[in-house]
């Protein structure tokens, strides 16, 4: 029954956001517009198919990915502060989008934030040559190392290097390169178009399915070291299809919308405190439905109807994700 609320709240999700917005198109005219009418104005077709319809796809399977990332860090590191960035790999992606963004300006003289597709092409190439340079070195890590908390503690180090080396090219770069960086860094789901929304979406719909082949794997994890070797789980391998997993949806994700917080670390409390299980045969679908419910509306609360303009999608995330965990926090201790 719960599942079965989520589903109708994503399809309500999915409809106000394509029809809220600062341009007020009546209901029968989006209808007629996406059962293709080509009589319905030019302006209304285009503010449909190449702004709310692509936004609100991509922020369906954007959250979607990062819930699924977020519970399977969860639990590799059986902690329950562990999140999609725990290990650096969005760290990895902004880096490597700082050195393009950031040196483009100042070695090619001309900012890839005025090169328009091909500048956001380039960005996108460097968020996933970036995050999987970190991924594979963790993952390198992770077959030399025993203790999840070495590897955690490894993540975060080399999250900070990359936020340090990130820190010395700001402070060099072109104020116009830092500027284009940081709008990056806050994050939209508005970013992807095209056939690039398409070549995204088709991506998340590939990895999704995948990520679900892990969960007996998930489930003897979380039954402790001794037992889950006991049962004929080689350790060393499990978590690293885990961390690829969950590092690949990271990567790609960061890659076309940014560094998207809050939603890999929130969801996955919220599905356990609705739920009541710890068994991931129910969390890893009511995971992958909440993020994207909660990604839907981030999306429509960042474009409330009548501003111009968008908030960071960042910003609605930590004002609705921050919320969230407290609350689950504090109904635990009230049990």
């Amino acid at each position: 029954m719960k599942i079965l609320i989520i589903i109708v709240a994503i399809v309500v999700a999915f409809v106000l956001n394509l029809l809220l917005g600062t341009v007020n198109i009546p209901v029968g005219e989006i209808m007629r517009i996406l059962v293709g009418d080509e009589s319905v104005s030019e302006i209304s077709r285009n503010i449909i198919l190449s702004s709310r319809v692509p936004q609100a796809l991509t922020a369906t399977v954007a959250g979607a990915g990062l819930a699924v990332s977020g519970l399977q860090m969860q639990v590799v590191f059986r902690n329950p502060l562990a999140g999609p960035s725990v290990l650096g790999i969005s760290n990895g992606a902004s880096l490597g989008v700082a050195l393009v963004v950031l040196l483009s300006g100042s070695l090619g003289g001309v900012a890839l934030s005025r090169m328009g597709y091909i500048g956001d092409a380039a960005i996108s190439v460097a968020a996933i040559v970036g995050s999987m340079a970190v991924m594979s070195l963790i993952l390198y890590v992770a077959q030399k190392v025993r203790g999840d908390v070495t590897l955690l503690i490894i993540g975060v180090l080399i999250g900070h290097l990359a936020t340090a080396v990130i820190g010395v090219l700001k402070f060099f770069s072109a104020e116009e390169d830092v500027k284009a960086y940081v709008v990056w860094g806050l994050g939209s789901f508005a970013r992807v178009s095209g056939d690039q929304m398409m070549l995204f979406v088709v991506l998340m719909l590939l990895l999704l399915p995948l990520s679900m082949l892990l969960i007996k794997t998930m489930n003897m994890l979380l039954l402790g070291d001794e037992y889950a070797r006991n049962l004929g789980l080689n350790l060393s391998r499990a978590r690293t299809l885990v961390i690829l997993s969950s590092g690949v949806l990271v990567a790609i994700v960061t890659a076309y919308c940014g560094p998207i917080m809050f939603i890999g670390l929130a969801v996955p409390h919220l599905c356990r405190a609705m739920f009541r299980t710890t068994d991931n045969r129910t969390l890893m679908p009511t995971t992958m439905l909440m993020g994207a419910l909660l990604a839907l509306i981030c999306n429509l609360v960042a474009r409330m109807p009548g501003m111009e303009g968008a908030l960071p999608v960042n910003s609605v995330t930590a004002l609705i994700g921050a919320p969230v965990i407290a609350w689950v926090i504090f109904r635990r201790r009230a049990h």
